[in-house]
């Protein structure tokens, strides 16, 4: 018995055919510029980039045109040279299709690259020289987030991973996602770049080794990526079998380390940070040549492409481009931006590629077939599946009765929406959209319930208010009131003092 069986249980996750081929294994190819590149201000985990461009204005490929705001946010680059157009609303690539801030580029077809920043002359520069805050404020300076889709802002990542001090840097190579191969293609073509930025994350980090975690049907990159890090003994390049979802932050943290992350705790908690290969290659880009995270590999995958395969794609190029620039064989039933477990189920075409963009799936029927759903048999398939050992059958049952604290005591808030559950539901049930909905309602609910809160507390703060200004009202009346009787008094004794003075001198 594995140790993930030991942890997990026995028949954790699933074993999907992973399709990667023969896309994984195509040549890597660069896509035309189009006339026009469409960048969200929101590509990240946190706030939204402020632009600081404006509509006319000529930018150069890696000029800054938005800046991080605030500590939990990504500065963004343009992907190419051109002209600012628009600084307004872009389609979201999102299953809602709802607008977010961005700004639009016209290229002007020259590709022409900014002076990289910070980067000396001199060809004998060591950037482990640098300290390692240096480090990170470049690799932040430059744009770089988490490849692998959760677009955490990675400066902040190493930033916390040096003050919690951790001894073990992760490099996630597992790619468990079907027919997903952008991550292996990395390791085949970039595998020194990508050794070399884990050397930087350790320098920035202080961690001591890195084990590089690659599922074991890439034999490919397992080998590159060993001759990569050979001269370099802090770095581990570890296979792990192929099982979805090895790609879990926490699952391949067990597997590589034989502990297990409790279920409301973090990996940093016992010194381990985690970061995907792709992210590592951006950062030896960054750092070795000043230029900052403008374009990534996206798998291009599925029934309905007619040229199947991996391709370099600028930031803010839209899907439509894409397909104009590869085309499809047939019209596609569905297509999903990511994998088919986690990824996004896009409105249009007219959606644009950002820095979490792992893939571009076009799926013919038969592929996406997924037919009526069911009432539940109570198989248990979905409880032996799940990877973090839920009971996704009585959640759902739960939350089919708006029964959302009950859906949470049996471990909904757990749940990293993998997907194993749907796949193996023999009645089809949409278990996923149960889950994601029940999380929706409950996030929406404390929103609510912050904002009542908030107008509690505006109304108590508004009676204390009138309450006060009251008192003070009655306390200013009472003085007045005091000081004319006071001053009547004095006036009436005056008077009497006159009256006698007037008297007196009467008399004599």
């Amino acid at each position: 018995m594995g140790i993930l069986d030991r942890i997990f249980g026995n028949h954790w996750g699933i074993h999907p055919d992973d399709r990667k081929r023969p896309a994984a294994d195509l040549p890597l190819r660069r896509l035309p510029l189009p006339s026009h590149l469409y960048v969200p201000l929101q590509q990240h985990i946190g706030a939204p980039a402020r632009p600081i461009v404006l509509v006319g204005q000529k930018v150069l490929k890696g000029e800054l045109i938005a800046e991080a705001q605030g500590a939990t946010s990504a500065a963004i680059h343009a992907p190419s040279s051109g002209t600012i157009t628009a600084v307004g609303e872009i389609t979201a690539p999102h299953a809602s299709g709802l607008p977010v801030p961005g700004i639009t580029i016209e290229c002007d077809g020259e590709d022409r690259w900014i002076e990289a920043a910070d980067i000396p002359d001199d060809p004998a520069f060591d950037p482990f020289s640098l300290e390692p805050a240096e480090i990170s404020r470049r690799i932040g300076a430059a744009g770089v987030v988490g490849m692998g889709g959760a677009t955490f802002p990675s400066a902040l990542k190493l930033n916390i991973g040096k003050k919690t001090g951790i001894t073990t840097l992760i490099i996630n190579g597992g790619e468990c996602e079907p027919y997903l191969s952008c991550d292996d293609r990395v390791m085949r073509d970039f595998a020194a770049e990508a050794v070399d930025g884990i050397r930087l994350m350790l320098h920035a980090t202080g961690a001591k080794e890195a084990l590089v975690g690659i599922e074991d049907n890439k034999p490919e990159a397992i080998a590159t990526m060993q001759q990569a890090a050979a001269g370099f003994p802090e770095i581990r390049i570890c296979p792990v079998p192929a099982r979805y979802p090895m790609g879990s932050e926490k699952h391949l943290f067990s597997a590589l380390t034989g502990k297990e992350v409790p279920a409301d705790g973090r990996t940093t908690d016992l010194g381990v940070l985690v970061h995907n290969v792709g992210t590592a290659a951006a950062v030896h880009t960054a750092i070795r040549h000043g230029r900052p995270l403008v374009e990534r590999i996206v798998t291009l995958n599925g029934g309905a492409w007619r040229a199947p395969g991996n391709v370099v794609a600028p930031i803010g190029m839209l899907v439509s481009d894409i397909i104009a620039a590869t085309e499809f064989k047939e019209q596609p039933a569905r297509l999903i931006m990511g994998g088919p477990m986690m990824g996004t189920l896009l409105p249009s075409e007219f959606v644009p590629v950002v820095k979490g963009s792992s893939g571009l799936l076009a799926l013919t029927a038969e592929e996406a077939a997924d037919g009526e759903a069911q009432p539940c048999i109570r198989c248990s398939s979905c409880v032996r599946a799940c990877p973090v050992g839920l009971l996704p059958l009585e959640m759902s049952a739960r939350i089919r009765n708006e029964d959302y604290a009950g859906a949470v005591d049996l471990g909904l808030k757990d749940c990293i929406a993998c997907g194993c559950c749907a796949y193996v539901c023999p009645s089809r049930i949409p278990l996923v959209q149960y889950f994601g909905h029940a999380k929706g309602e409950l996030a929406a609910r404390d929103r609510a319930k912050l904002r009542n809160d908030a107008t509690k507390r505006l109304v108590a703060a508004r009676a204390e208010r009138l309450e006060r200004e009251a008192k003070e009202k009655a306390e200013a009346a009472a003085r007045r009131k005091a000081e004319r009787a006071k001053q009547k008094a004095a006036e009436a004794a005056a008077a009497a003092a006159s009256a006698d003075t007037s008297g007196a001198e009467t008399t004599a």
